[in-house]
């Protein structure tokens, strides 16, 4: 466990998932992505007891998406070591993870902030939820397999001008292209999240489960696109553009 992050089982069967980084707006560490990858293969494991995970931020950040120091770092680690990056562990567990997901996002939701949310179940959000995927930007490419789920969700077009373009998108957006379900208050979104994750677990579990798998359906390609994804993404980190582009965020002159 991290302070950067807290897991915390409340009423009704639900497992709350914090990002509690405030001063890094939750940008996401390799500890804080392990706590969240040992938290979601606990909750499958205990099924009888967790029926539902709610991922949430703090106050105007659910999260700023990875820290960027550890994706530089991750640009010269040795490659057996890139294939088992924590961000990408946590990634594979997103999609195989069995419990229904639930997001709560109020304020800015950058990169693994956003796609995360494509594997959730129910999201719901906040007017000030501000969601972007700057991977293209960075130079390298989307991850959480966001490359196939998106363009299946919003259509080709809609998921271009996001992935490509990368351009911004908030709350009322997020609802209005299907990408969540409510929008809510700031000060409402986590407690109706957590309502909602209740409800989901106070239902049968096995079927529960079962209708979820079924709706998703394509487990095998949503899986080998998130390890095509991060084939090209390690190249995409590898390259001396990208390094440079990224000492300069770092350095605060991008």
């Amino acid at each position: 466990m991290t302070e950067a992050i807290t897991i915390e089982d409340v009423a009704g069967g639900v497992r709350l998932i914090r990002w509690n980084r405030p001063a890094k707006k939750n940008a996401l560490t390799g500890a804080m992505y392990d706590a969240a990858t040992a938290a979601l293969q606990d909750a499958d494991a205990n099924a009888e007891k967790i029926g539902a995970v709610v991922f949430a931020g703090l106050p105007g950040a659910f999260t700023a998406g990875n820290d960027l120091g550890d994706f530089f770092a991750a640009g010269t680690e040795p490659r057996a070591a890139f294939a088992e990056m924590p961000a990408l562990r946590f990634i594979r567990q997103l999609a195989r993870t069995r419990t229904p997901l639930v997001a709560a996002v109020d304020g800015l939701a950058i990169g693994v902030g956003t796609t995360l949310t494509l594997h959730c179940d129910l999201v719901y959000v906040s007017p000030q939820a501000r969601f972007r995927m700057p991977f293209v930007e960075l130079g390298v490419v989307p991850e959480a397999a966001a490359s196939h789920l998106l363009p299946r969700r919003i259509g080709p077009a809609r998921a271009a001008a996001l992935l490509l373009l990368c351009e911004p998108f908030d709350g009322a957006a997020a609802v209005s292209m299907g990408l969540a379900n409510g929008l809510l208050p700031s000060e409402e979104v986590e407690a109706h999240a957590l309502a909602q994750a209740a409800r989901l677990a106070a239902l049968p579990r096995r079927a529960v489960q079962a209708t979820r798998a079924l709706m998703r359906g394509e487990q095998g390609a949503v899986e080998a696109a998130i390890e095509a994804e991060a084939q090209a993404f390690e190249a995409g980190l590898r390259d001396p553009e990208t390094q440079a582009r990224l000492a300069r965020f770092l350095s605060g002159k991008a």
